[in-house]
């Protein structure tokens, strides 16, 4: 999730707050944005979730250059509690002047593309072709302002694998987790059985990255209907077999979760680019976090945002201008440096500050290569139609009511079914 320029890249955020989600826009369906006036003085709300990399003191250069500009930065507890919020208040009143959007409830935002303000026609080859065409409508019109994408790597607590007999050198591990999904639980099992203690976070997190290895997992393309790969459901026994023994049953974003980043309840995870600032903040007095080169499966991408200005609200120009800034290369590569978004412009990307960054948290892993490799090893991109978010957000429930044992994995599995079936 996303902005940059960097001064000295080694990846030390801070911890992970949380609010609501507010923004407003004005502008016509053209290519460009109105000039906003540099000396109306405007308070301007951005609106995001997660750690986006935004933090005070970048959001008050902004400030410094724009002295009119007062920025309120707003955060969700969550991506859902963000979708919620957004779509309740679409079209209406209440939504900031900078709305961020995951790309999971992007093909969402895009059946409403008309309530939004157009990105401007010069910004269009910023992003990576994919990054852009994902936001663009059937009339050719850009809505999102790309921040970051989210190749996965595999993060670890070196100090609990040597505990286990493990080996320790990032080089070392990425060999060793090398292969498959089962070549990692297969490890998992090694650690379990020594220590006796969890190998991964939750059943969830680790679905999420195998299902985004899956082509049209949950829709077909073609027609856009709602169509169950028979792959979803192996890797939904695979993951719960594996969590049976491996889990630490912690479900992302819990209290529990969060404490478990730095009480070692957990061994492994699974960490795009944006969640080493969620890690480095939550586990600040940690020293055996580090990452490998490395994903089952050989790669994937999960998550990835944008930010919207909606047309609706009192100051879309201004709001436009900051848009700009907020997903400009340089700012990208500044939020790289704060929070780990791994960013998607094109000029970002082979820049030497990105390649040559290192995160000293995580023992200084050479993280900016490191998820350069991760991103060029991602094959896949997943359909993710209409449907996609409430299928998912159904599926990750089904794995949490079998970790928590409401209810036993076939149980769940029928119950998935049944309120796949209901999506309309």
């Amino acid at each position: 999730m996303n902005t940059r320029a960097l001064r000295r890249i080694g990846i030390v955020t801070g911890a992970l707050t949380t609010s609501a989600l507010v923004l407003a826009g004005c502008a016509g369906s053209g290519g460009g944005a109105a000039t906003a006036d540099p000396n109306e003085k405007v308070t301007l709300t951005v609106a995001t979730f997660n750690d986006f990399g935004y933090s005070d003191a970048l959001l008050a250069e902004y400030s410094k250059e724009h002295p009119n500009v007062t920025i309120v930065h707003n955060k969700a507890a969550t991506s859902n509690d963000a979708r919620a919020n957004y779509f309740q208040k679409l079209g209406k009143t209440g939504l900031a002047d900078v709305e961020a959007i995951e790309v999971d409830w992007l093909p969402e935002v895009m059946k409403y593309s008309d309530l939004l303000a157009p990105v401007p026609d010069d910004l269009k080859d910023r992003w990576l072709d994919w990054k852009a065409k994902a936001a663009t409508d059937a009339d050719g019109k850009l809505i999102g302002y790309g921040t970051d994408i989210g190749p996965e790597a595999v993060c670890y607590r070196s100090d609990l694998f040597a505990a286990a007999g493990l080996p320790t050198d990032r080089d070392e591990v990425a060999k060793m987790l090398q292969g498959d999904w089962a070549k990692y639980f297969e490890v998992g099992a090694k650690y379990t059985a020594t220590t006796g203690k969890a190998f991964f976070d939750s059943a969830g997190g680790t679905y999420q990255g195998m299902i985004n290895q899956v082509e049209n997992a949950y829709e077909d393309p073609s027609s856009g209907k709602i169509a169950i790969d028979p792959e979803v459901e192996k890797l939904y026994t695979q993951v719960l077999d594996a969590s049976a023994t491996q889990s630490a049953h912690l479900g992302q974003w819990s209290d529990d979760w969060f404490a478990g980043l730095s009480n070692g309840a957990f061994a492994t995870m699974l960490c795009p680019g944006w969640m080493l600032g969620v890690i480095s903040g939550n586990a600040k007095d940690v020293t055996g976090w580090d990452i490998a080169n490395v994903f089952p499966g050989g790669g994937g991408n999960w998550g990835g945002s944008y930010l919207t200005v909606p047309a609706g609200g009192p100051h879309v120009a201004a709001a436009q201008e900051l848009a700009d800034w907020l997903t400009s290369p340089e700012t990208q590569l500044k939020a790289f440096a704060d929070a780990g978004t791994f960013p998607s412009q094109v000029d970002a990307m082979k820049s030497d500050e990105l390649l040559s960054a290192t995160n000293e948290f995580f023992n200084n892993a050479p993280t900016g290569q490191l998820l350069t490799d991760r991103a060029n090893a991602v094959t896949v991109t997943p359909f993710k139609g209409q449907f996609y978010f409430q299928i998912n957000d159904a599926m990750q429930k089904a794995l949490t009511r079998v970790e928590d044992g409401t209810q036993d994995k076939a149980a769940s599995w029928s119950q998935w079914k049944t309120e796949v079936d209901a999506i309309k």
